[in-house]
């Protein structure tokens, strides 16, 4: 029985997973992005909370976390969505308080391992997670491994340059994948492009541009085309650049992905060929709403099993 962390931008989930991939028990509170210790405080008393509604104690902690991480020293990077997390030391602090063994991922990697482990990607060798949503962010497993840039550094695939005169990111490029794909470029593309007295444009978000081109919305299905057009180039750059055997994709815009696969399957189709492009399979993430939670477990099997 694993104690899995799952760390966001607004809110740490934490649960209790068995070795099949199961939650038995979760909870979950607002993040404190500014103080970390209180962050610690309510991970200790949820892992306490979850273990005891499951009936048992933790044989270890697999923590699955928002941005830059060192996975091996087990502390956080400049993740700039928790200030106040910088340079502490998660893995320490909770091998202390639990006396178990943990370990550490960020959580699109421990994502890719729930999903290559227990999940859609099972059997698969060399597989890229993917997930869309209010980012764009994901992990490479190859031949079975996790796979960890220089300085065991986690590789940004939504942050490689698609269209050079696109939006500027935070990343320091214009048009980054993750500029032109995720839920907030859907967002920006409808806002530049309605027109004046469209019934639809006060709180417009992806999902409900969803809805509206599932209704018939004109303009929605112009944004949904535009989103499968640049979804698609950049899974083809990947294709490109790792032949893998599957893409498992995930997150809140992929929610809708019917609305999105054929124009992506269309791109793909018209460039990649010099690689077997058509026997890499695209597929849906398995886990559901428990990923990152089961991802986290994950992270402590792939580490220490």
């Amino acid at each position: 029985m694993i104690g899995a962390v799952d760390i966001g931008g607004t809110k740490i989930a934490v649960g209790v997973v068995d070795d099949c991939g199961r939650v038995l028990a979760r909870a979950e509170t607002p993040t404190d992005a500014h103080e970390y210790s209180n962050g610690l405080a309510a991970i200790v008393r949820m892992l306490g909370e979850t273990a005891r509604a499951a009936g048992t104690s933790v044989s270890g902690i697999g923590i699955g976390a928002t941005g830059p991480v060192d996975p091996i020293g087990g502390e956080f990077g400049d993740v700039d969505f928790l200030p106040g997390w910088r340079g502490k030391n998660l893995v320490r602090d909770l091998e202390q308080n639990f006396s178990v063994r943990v370990a550490m991922e960020n959580d699109g990697d421990a994502a890719a391992l729930a999903e290559a482990g227990w999940g859609a990607g099972r059997n698969r060798a060399r597989l890229i997670y993917v997930t869309v949503g209010t980012g764009i962010g994901g992990g490479i497993i190859l031949d079975g491994k996790l796979y960890r840039g220089v300085d065991g550094a986690h590789p940004e695939v939504g942050h490689h340059v698609v269209d050079p005169s696109g939006p500027q990111c935070s990343c320091g490029f214009r048009g980054c994948w993750e500029s032109l794909a995720a839920g907030p470029a859907m967002v920006a593309w409808m806002e530049k492009h309605a027109p004046v007295g469209y019934l639809h444009r006060q709180d417009i978000t992806a999902k409900r541009i969803c809805e509206l081109a599932q209704q018939g919305d004109e303009l929605a299905a112009q944004a949904v085309e535009h989103e499968g057009y640049y979804l698609g180039l950049g899974l083809a750059n990947l294709i490109s650049l790792f032949t893998p055997d599957a893409i498992v994709l995930s997150g809140s815009v992929m929610k809708s992905a019917p609305l999105f696969m054929d124009r992506i399957r269309e791109v793909i189709r018209s460039g990649c060929r010099f690689v077997p492009a058509a026997k890499t399979e695209l597929m849906l993430a398995s886990l559901g709403d428990d990923t990152n939670l089961i991802g986290a477990a994950r992270v402590w099997h792939y580490r220490f099993s």
